[in-house]
């Protein structure tokens, strides 16, 4: 059986948030908990995934949300070649930002550029059409790049709590995959 390690992105998911769901309903699921969901340096985020990884005993598939799919492709590019890396089979990534933004956020430090390379596990990207994060031939490029699927949702917003997909069954079934 996988650890479903959910990755939130900026501010955390709330309770109508599809990765709060997937977390109180699905088995072996468990949120990573950064110490500073405000005002997120990726150093400390890159030392909390890495740890939540390290101490799992099953093999890990990344549940990332907007920061969190940005955190990924930092952690994955930090931790090539150690032991531990081999752990993670996959990763769903979500509505990645556009880190490279002029207007991205200033007290987000470190998380810009966005990693290119190509990630060593399965991955599936989703976006969305009208995403005021990212467009979504941005995250398509991403994708590519990381040697991932791509999926454009069409008009969801930013894929959070606001898009009204409940469970978001269509994004589950993307998680299945990566399980199988």
């Amino acid at each position: 059986m996988h650890k479903l390690l959910i990755l939130p992105g900026l501010f955390n998911s709330d309770a109508g948030h599809w990765q709060s769901r997937w977390e109180a309903m699905l088995p072996n699921t468990r949120r990573v908990q950064q110490r500073d969901w405000n005002a997120p340096k990726r150093a400390d985020w890159t030392a909390t995934l890495d740890a939540a990884i390290r101490s799992s005993d099953d093999p890990v598939i990344l549940v990332a949300h907007s920061l969190g799919c940005a955190l990924t492709a930092w952690w994955a590019s930090e931790s090539r070649g150690q032991a531990h890396a081999s752990k993670v089979k996959g990763a769903l990534l979500v509505a990645p930002p556009d880190v490279e933004r002029a207007d991205f956020p200033d007290f987000v430090t470190g998380f810009a550029p966005m990693p290119r390379s190509a990630l060593p596990f399965r991955t599936i990207v989703a976006a969305s059409s009208d995403d005021p994060w990212c467009a979504a031939s941005t995250a398509q490029s991403w994708a590519k790049d990381w040697s991932a699927q791509f999926h454009d949702i069409g008009p969801r917003g930013h894929i959070n709590a606001e898009s009204g997909l409940g469970t978001w069954e269509q994004g589950r079934r993307w998680l299945e995959a990566l399980q199988s």
